[in-house]
């Protein structure tokens, strides 16, 4: 004969049924990544972006044993790349990689094909890198003066290429011609990495770019810094003096690389890749990395993520209100 069960059995009973219940949700949950990654890269191959995703791609790779892998999906400043991201499932497997210049896309562009602040959720911010000007390794600039006096004698003459317009690089670069009273020939490309392409072939006079896309051509002895951002010359370049140390009343701008990932991506997906990230960034291997290309490996997670964004869009927005970009 069947007892009836008293109160403490009850409450046990109705205990277990509940844990398993949701253990299969708890098991899908816990268990992303069981399938590849995408990581849209919004530019060409080669530039800062594309050099620091790839690096977090193959750690990541390594430490949940599933592929990260990058896709380029270059144009429009990054946001071809950047909407294919925001229509995307927000299952956690396609995330897009983008630097300071998603900060520059509301004073860009006069309408986008997505919202930025809404549409991407910031995940993480990771490689902090300074901002390099340089040359052909063969350049008759020889220091950032030399540079600055020529296109002084001339307007427009002295020329520089940028990833395209609205960039950081290119706002960058503006930015550094009000402050030192000169103007550049802009020369725009599909990806930092063709601009740097064009300063090798002698095409143009000059670049901007994070540090992580220069400096395997720099140590190569194909290019050669004039100065960088910031308020410390960089260890594995000791020589190359700051912007303000050249004289220049503009320290220039830190760039970083981060991740987003669609509006709606679970809680404890975003947990998981901000750990993971984490993780990589404390690895010895990803620290000789970024040291190596004179960048700061460190990681910032997503709430103080989403504060640096408003922060570097409000920033941008000052130096957009005194250059002649017209947005697109």
């Amino acid at each position: 004969m069947n007892r009836p069960l008293n109160r403490r059995s009850a409450l046990a009973a109705t205990v277990l049924l509940g844990l398993a219940a949701t253990a299969p949700l708890a098991h899908a949950q816990s268990a992303w990544p069981t399938k590849a990654v995408r990581i849209i890269v919004p530019y060409g191959p080669g530039g800062a972006v594309d050099v620091v995703t790839r690096k977090m791609a193959q750690k990541l790779t390594e430490q949940t044993g599933q592929s990260f892998f990058v896709e380029n999906k270059p144009g429009a400043t990054g946001t071809i790349g950047a909407s294919l991201a925001a229509k995307a499932d927000p299952d956690g497997y396609t995330l897009v990689a983008n630097d300071t210049t998603y900060s520059l896309l509301p004073h860009i562009f006069k309408k986008l094909p997505f919202d930025p602040s809404t549409d991407l959720v910031p995940v993480s911010a990771f490689v902090f890198a300074p901002m390099g000007l340089a040359v052909n390794a063969q350049s008759r600039f020889k220091t950032l003066n030399d540079l600055l006096a020529d296109a002084k004698r001339e307007s427009n003459k002295v020329s520089y290429g940028t990833g395209g317009p609205g960039t950081t690089p290119h706002f960058a670069t503006e930015a550094l011609g009000i402050a030192s009273g000169v103007n550049f020939m802009h020369i725009p490309f599909k990806g930092a990495g063709e601009a740097t392409t064009a300063i090798l072939s002698h095409t143009i006079d000059f670049q901007i770019a994070s540090t992580t896309g220069l400096m395997g051509n720099v140590k190569g002895g194909k290019l050669r810094l004039l100065a960088v951002s910031g308020d410390k010359r960089l260890a594995a370049l000791p020589d190359v003096p700051t912007f303000t140390e050249t004289g220049v009343k503009w320290p220039g701008v830190v760039n970083w690389t981060g991740l987003w990932a669609p509006k709606g991506l679970p809680a404890d997906v975003l947990a998981r890749l901000q750990k993971e990230i984490a993780t990589a960034m404390a690895s010895a291997d990803m620290k000789t990395f970024a040291e190596g290309m004179g960048a700061e490996p460190r990681q910032v997670g997503a709430e103080a993520f989403g504060r640096m964004l408003k922060d570097s869009t409000d920033a941008w927005g000052k130096v957009a209100a005194n250059t002649a970009f017209e947005k697109q």
